[in-house]
Order: C-alpha cells, then structure tokens, then sequence
C-alpha cells in the first residue's frame, strides 16, 4: 500500500456549509443504524411470541452484549481519530494506518469472542438468569461469541471508509447484515420444513450468518477499491499505530462499554421485580435505541467533521460543528420526548402480548423519553471528544453518568419505589449525562460563545 503510491478518495469535510458536512456524513448512517438496531427489535419481537422466556432471556443478552460490542466501537472510534486527522493533515500515513486498524481488530475480536464463550455462563447467572431462561440464553450467547469477530471487522472497516467521509459503503454493509438478519430470524427461531425449531440458538445463529455475509462483503469492496492493500514493509510504523488507535480506542471503547454494562447492573435490579418487569424492560430499551437512531447517526457523523478540521488545525469549525449538532439533539430530542408520551400504550403493545410486560414498556416510554435528549447531547459530544483525542474526557463523562447516577440510582430506587424509582433514575441520568458533555466540550475547546451564537445563521 504504502503512503504515497496510491490514495483513495477521500471526501473533504474542511470546507463549505457545517450543516452540508455533517449531513453527508451523518444522512447514510442513519439508514445503516436504523437497520442494525431493528435487529435488536425484531429479535424481541419473533421471540416475544415465540415465548415469555424468550422474550426475558433477550433482556439479559442485550446489555452484556452490547456491552462487549463496545470493544468494536472503541476501536472504531480510535481508527476513526487516527485516520481522519491523518487525512486533514495530509501526512501520507493513511493507507498504512487503515491496514494496522484491521490487524489490530481481527486480534482482539479473536480473544474477545474466546473469553466470552468461556465466561458466559458465569456472567449471565450473576445477573440472575436461570433453569430455562438460563438455557435460553446459553443457546444464543454461543453463536454471538462466533459472530463477533466478524463484527468487529466489520466496524473497522466502516470507520475507515467514514473517516475518508465515504458513510454510503459502511451504510449499506449495515443494510446488509440487518437483511440477512431479519429474514433468517423466523426461519431459524420457529423452524419450517427441514429446519429445526431453534428458539433463541435461531436468533444467534442468524446473527452469526449475517455478519459473516456483511464482512465479507465489505472486506472484497475495501480491496477492490484500494481503501485496503498489502503495504511493501507489512509491520513498519506498527508501534506509532497501534498508540494513535489505543490512545482513543481502548477509553473510547470503556466509554461505550459502561452504559451498557450500567444498563446491565440495572437489568439486575428490575430483575428482582420478576421476569415480567425484564421482559419489559428490555422490550422498551430496544425501541429507545430505534427512536435514537438520529441522533446516533449524527455521533456517527461528528467525529470525522471534527477529525479532519480538527487535523487540519481549522479549530473554530471543529466547534462550529459541534454547536449544530447540539441544536439538532435539543430540537429532535423534544419532538421524540412528546411522541413517545402519546404512543407508549401503542408501541408497547406491538412488542409483547404479555400485559404486565406491556405496562412496564409503556410506563418506560412515556417516563424516560422526555429525558433522551440529554443521552444524545451525551453520545454525540463523545464521538466529537474521541475525534479530538480526548476519549479520556468521553470516559469520564460516561462513568459519572452511570457509576454516580444510573446504577446506584436504580439499586436505591427498586427499594424505595419499585419500578418506578427505576424510572426516576433512568431521567436523573440523562439529565446529568447532558450537564457533563457540555461542561467536557467547552473545556476542550469543542464548544465556544462565538459557535453557539453562530448556530442559526450558520452556511
């Protein structure tokens, strides 16, 4: 590959309208996140009516799941810095940079998805999961563990191409995967003709299908269009990589490791209000995700706006971009907050048929939503942190959030007010993951006076 033999094209998010750069960027993700999410839904919802136990033993599988994932979105995050100020400062180590973000992520997804496999039964009966339900979650987390370190392939390869500012390849390889996902769910989980009923083993195996299909597919374009090629010196300036994608990536991906391992802690305490609580509290969880997709995609979309003015010393975009992003979290947020008020009844009714699952659900949606602005400002001044390489900042944010809110919250809440002293947590956490991110961008100089006085006339 080398560093100056060839150069992909890259896209230039260091000129024009911020609104135009962030809109390239984050416009295709949202397509590719609203797909990979509407896994997780349709997960619960063929395996809601497949089976109550089903049905719980996924509210024990997402948290700890998505929890391990975060190690594929740290190293995401961290070839995503690397990369894309490497492109704004025109230093010509690019290409080799893309090539040591694989390796590196082929490695660790590896050993990650081993230690899984080997500890999982351990995990899941600490969180409380046993007799069927246990089973039920043994018979998934084993394909899960397989399909990770396609997974992680995966969303390297996708931030190498979002880093050059090209979101419409990792889009559609999201797409993809989704696709293969959701078609193969009800053949597998209830089984038809010669296929076995396979109940959640079914849905983990669709899962492992599908990213094998994904990753192999994004691996041939990659090739083929040059974003990744076989260098003359395979391990030269592999140490100076290594430390510009772990500088950011293994924070980044602590980071996005402790919601879901909060979320994981909280699971635990709804748990002890009985497995109908579970069901629904898991059920709701993956319908705030969809409804989250917005502001996820713009997450998506900040942190290579950000690298790359950023890399090319253009500091004042850099926050510029930032404050619009902010504006879009505020503005989305409270149109969500009151549709979600009004539908909750509705929505938690297409997503189990168990009534008291049902009022949970609902009593979640209509509580939480109001706050879920504060978790996008949260999620999106991370990504912006992670691309200034300042992910130790996005970490501590995100600790603070759950280690001195959420979890502890939650713990005290079930005691004092049931469910619904959950609930309260859950809002007193994205109110305070608001007030964290924006303290954390102004002192980094991501946020300024002049950006946010420039939000509405801006382009």
């Amino acid at each position: 590959m080398g560093t100056g033999k060839h150069m992909a094209r890259q896209a230039t998010l260091t000129e024009g309208p911020i609104w135009r750069a962030l809109a390239v960027v984050s416009a295709p993700m949202s397509i590719g996140i609203l797909a990979v999410l509407s896994v997780g839904l349709a997960d619960a919802i063929f395996l809601g009516q497949y089976s109550s136990t089903a049905l719980s033993a996924v509210g024990f599988i997402y948290p700890v799941t998505t929890a391990i994932t975060s190690l594929a979105i740290g190293l995401s995050a961290g070839a995503n810095a690397a990369i894309s100020q490497s492109i704004g400062a025109e230093d010509g180590k690019t290409d080799r940079l893309s090539l040591h973000a694989f390796g590196i992520a082929v490695a660790l997804g590896c050993l990650t998805a081993l230690v899984f496999w080997l500890t999982s039964p351990l995990i899941f009966g600490a969180l409380g999961a046993k007799g069927e339900t246990l089973d039920a979650v043994q018979g998934y987390a084993v394909w899960w563990a397989a399909s990770f370190p396609f997974l992680v392939l995966m969303m390297v390869v996708n931030a190498i191409f979002r880093a050059a500012g090209n979101t419409t390849i990792p889009a559609g390889i999201m797409v993809l995967a989704a696709l293969v996902n959701i078609a193969l769910d009800p053949l597998l989980i209830f089984g038809w003709g010669p296929v076995p009923e396979m109940g959640t083993a079914g849905a983990g195996l669709a899962t492992f299908m599908a990213r094998c299909a994904a990753a192999l597919a994004v691996m041939v374009y990659a090739i083929r269009s040059g974003r990744l090629g076989w260098p003359d010196k395979l391990l030269a300036g592999i140490a100076e990589s290594a430390h510009k994608i772990f500088g950011v990536g293994l924070p980044a991906a602590f980071s996005n490791a402790i919601n879901p391992a909060g979320m994981a802690m909280v699971t635990a305490a709804v748990a002890t209000l009985g497995d109908a609580a579970v069901a629904g509290f898991g059920a709701a969880t993956r319908v705030q995700s969809l409804a989250l997709v917005p502001m996820l995609a713009l997450s998506s979309g900040i942190g290579p706006v950000v690298g790359q003015n950023w890399g090319a010393d253009n500091k004042g975009r850099a926050s510029q971009a930032v404050a619009v992003a902010f504006a879009v979290c505020l503005a989305y947020g409270a149109i969500l907050g009151v549709g979600l008020l009004v539908a909750s009844d509705g929505i938690a009714s297409l997503m189990t048929p168990d009534a008291a699952a049902q009022d949970h659900a609902s009593a979640y949606l209509a509580a939480v939503g109001l706050s879920l602005f504060g978790y996008g400002l949260l999620v999106v001044g991370n990504a912006a942190l992670n691309a200034r390489d300042k992910a130790f900042w996005s970490m501590g944010t995100g600790l603070a959030r759950i280690g001195a809110v959420y979890a502890p919250g939650a713990a005290l809440g079930v005691i004092l007010a049931g469910y619904n002293g959950i609930l309260a947590a859950a809002i007193a956490a994205n109110l305070a993951g608001a007030g964290l991110i924006i303290f954390a961008v102004w002192r980094n100089g991501l946020l300024s006076r002049k950006a946010v006085a420039e939000v509405a006339p801006v382009g």
